[in-house]
């Protein structure tokens, strides 16, 4: 699937299921690693990103079977690593590199980490300052401060540490470390991250504290902690499902039916930024068990209208922002992005890629400095387009050329399989649909009036 080619799309009466979602599967993995026993991860997502962190873990010595595509069985050892006898590849995933940065400095002995010519391009000294200050010794053998990484860790230091930036992962990253420092570590956030680290190791019983501070909020954990076994079960990834939701809401008359989705507060933004577009968004938590909620969303599409993305809304879209630039484009009237500037500093420069492309399907655009201004409503253009290498990029504008006139052509879609594996058999199902699919019920009135 080197290319990916798209044309325009039926309209969407469906109800589908997503793949586990990316960011907790990581998580899933490096807490039963380190925890006191044995693990069974149902709902793994099998995508090149979280495998890479199934072999990180192997190569510390960390036995994982994998009896089925989606599910692990993970031996943990408290926290006990072997040292790795080669370089631990981290592929495309920024979220890998920068946990396992945490956790590699908890043990003593030299750790190597690299990973793609994209993720060696993705600036690593804001994880090397705190872990630095909390005892560990990291180098970063490219000038700019870029992987590969070579950390030595142990006799970690507890630290209180204000993020510079709103960042999962660097929170994660110290909170980890912070599992074997003696002492209270506290990590400052400015705006409210996603929280699955913080909650996760609340399922794995190891104990944190969060609060409101005058700087943002305070994440708290005391070290010597070691997680408990327990088995975990992944929902759907939102993130991935937001493609099709955001194809769905775009269609008048169609009607979408997302099942078993995580629907953590941190991410479900886009439901948000949706429902002030114009969609029909109803969403239903089934399950709060396992402490991250869990559920099914139904979309109702409509004409939607622009809007702006702004402010202490961002880190919770900000993976969404690819595909919410296309709504704003398919949206009448003029969409406004701003304060995500840390979106020139992800697997390509978002910015200038969503730019570059919308502009190429005739949409008038302007690049800011730290956002975009859409003005939607032309018709879209089919186009020979770039992914840059960067999933969210090729699936978003495979979205895009679900409307435009003409085919469209994504080059270099292979990248998708580093987080959605069967996105182009699920867009193939949207462009051509069976003859009589289920149909969603949806009713309006219990259309959740959102901010």
């Amino acid at each position: 699937m080197s290319e990916l080619l798209v044309f325009r799309a039926p309209r969407i009466e469906a109800e589908i299921r997503v793949p586990g979602d990316k960011s907790m599967s990581h998580r899933a993995v490096l807490l039963s690693a380190i925890s006191n026993g044995t693990c069974v991860i149902h709902g793994f997502l099998p995508s090149e990103d979280c495998q890479c962190t199934v072999n990180a873990m192997r190569a510390f010595g960390i036995a994982i079977d994998q009896p089925a595509e989606t599910t692990l069985v993970i031996h943990g050892q408290r926290g006990n690593f072997q040292p790795p006898n080669q370089t631990i590849d981290c592929g495309n995933s920024g979220t890998l590199m920068r946990l396992l940065s945490g956790l590699a400095a908890t043990q003593p002995f030299e750790t190597k980490l690299s990973g793609d010519a994209s993720l060696s391009s993705r600036p690593m000294r804001r994880i090397i300052e705190p872990l630095t200050q909390m005892g560990a010794s990291i180098q970063a053998t490219e000038p700019k401060g870029t992987a590969p990484l070579v950390i030595r860790g142990g006799h970690l230091r507890p630290i209180r540490y204000e993020l510079p930036v709103a960042s999962a992962q660097i929170k994660s990253a110290i909170l980890f470390a912070s599992l074997k420092a003696p002492g209270k570590t506290v990590v400052v956030e400015p705006l409210a991250t996603r929280d699955h680290t913080e909650r996760m190791m609340s399922y794995f019983l190891v104990r944190s504290q969060r609060e409101k501070v005058p700087q943002g909020f305070a994440i708290s954990l005391y070290g010597d902690q070691v997680p408990e076994s327990r088995d975990f079960t992944v929902p759907g990834d939102i993130s991935s499902a937001a493609f099709w939701l955001v194809a769905a809401a775009a269609q008048e008359d169609s009607n979408l039916l997302v099942r078993d989705i995580g629907l953590n507060q941190t991410r479900t933004g886009i439901l948000s930024v949706l429902l002030r577009m114009g969609a029909r968004v109803r969403e239903v938590i089934e399950d709060c068990d396992q402490v991250e909620p869990r559920g099914e969303v139904q979309i109702q599409g409509g004409r939607l209208r622009g809007t702006i993305i702004e402010g202490a809304e961002v880190p919770n879209v900000i993976d969404e922002i690819p595909i919410l630039a296309v709504a704003g484009a398919l949206a009448q009237g003029k969409t406004v992005i701003r304060d995500a500037k840390e979106l020139r500093v992800k697997e390509t420069d978002r910015l200038a890629a969503i730019a570059a492309n919308l502009t190429a399907m005739g949409v008038e655009v302007v690049e800011l400095d730290d956002g975009l201004e859409i003005y939607g409503g032309a018709p879209l253009l089919g186009a020979r387009l770039k992914s840059y290498g960067d999933h969210r990029i090729a699936m978003a504008f495979a979205i895009a050329g679900m409307f435009a006139d003409n085919e469209t052509v994504i080059e270099d879609a292979d990248c998708i399989a580093t987080s959605y594996p069967g996105f182009d058999e699920q867009l193939e199902k949207f462009l051509a649909p069976d003859e009589n699919p289920p149909t969603p019920v949806i009713n309006p009135a219990e259309a959740l009036e959102k901010n």
